[in-house]
């Protein structure tokens, strides 16, 4: 599988171009936010690491040309340590994770394996059924939201995760479980992507964001949706 780096610390760079390439990925690198845009829309990679402090063109910028040109492909941000906001604005422009700097090789190779991995999960729903809850309809044929039969931009990593508490059928999931179905992960110290996820998922599916309708917090508990409002077509 082929990954494209963009990073302008080239001795950064480097060494994670080697630790890919021992795991054995085809990788390619880029230092500055244009010519990585230029080589995501050339090559089309599988997975992309994006710096999102960059030189030419900032990643969060790199981050919503791709995804407004169509390319879905997941993006892994690098975010400096403590800045929570950098976090929630890459995933509001379709980010699906996030290693914080200074981070250890071993757990930035397990995040790049566990969104590789979910590239497969569209070809295993192809066959299933629409879900519907409320006014929103779920196709995971097309991997498509429709909100009042409007189609709804929804984020990979977004999309997994709704599809996850709809198939719990109203039973209460906790983050690590959530964390562990759709990104992978096992560490509790990551929940909090669980949290951002299900925020930016109420505020482009609930009428009314803070008093939810439909994706419910379960103090101590984690989510779930509410079972009176899910139905099968």
């Amino acid at each position: 599988m082929a990954i494209l780096v963009v990073e302008d610390n080239a001795d950064l760079a480097y060494g994670l171009r080697n630790n890919l390439e021992i795991e054995g990925y085809e990788v390619d690198v880029a230092a500055d936010g244009p010519s990585g845009l230029a080589k995501a829309r050339a090559t089309r990679p599988d997975l992309i690491i994006l710096d999102l402090m960059l030189p030419g063109l900032d990643g969060y910028r790199v981050l919503k040309s791709l995804r407004d040109d169509g390319l879905d492909m997941p993006v892994l941000i690098l975010t400096a340590h403590g800045q929570e906001a950098d976090k929630v604005r890459g995933f509001r422009l379709g980010a699906d994770d996030y290693v914080t700097k200074p981070f250890g090789i071993l757990e930035l190779m397990a995040r790049v394996a566990a969104l590789l991995r979910r590239t497969a999960r569209p070809e295993r729903d192809a066959h299933r059924p629409r879900e519907r809850f409320g006014d929103i309809e779920i196709d995971p044929s097309t991997r498509t939201v429709f909100r009042r039969r409007e189609a709804v931009a929804l984020t990979p990593m977004e999309f997994d995760l709704l599809v996850a508490l709809v198939r719990r059928r109203g039973a209460v999931v906790s983050r690590l479980d959530l964390l562990h179905e759709v990104w992978g992960h096992s560490s509790a110290v990551l929940t909090r992507t669980v949290d951002t996820h299900i925020a930016e998922l109420r505020r482009k599916l609930e009428d009314n964001p803070a008093i939810p309708r439909h994706i419910l917090t379960v103090r101590k508990a984690g989510y779930r949706l509410d079972q009176s409002v899910i139905r099968s077509p």
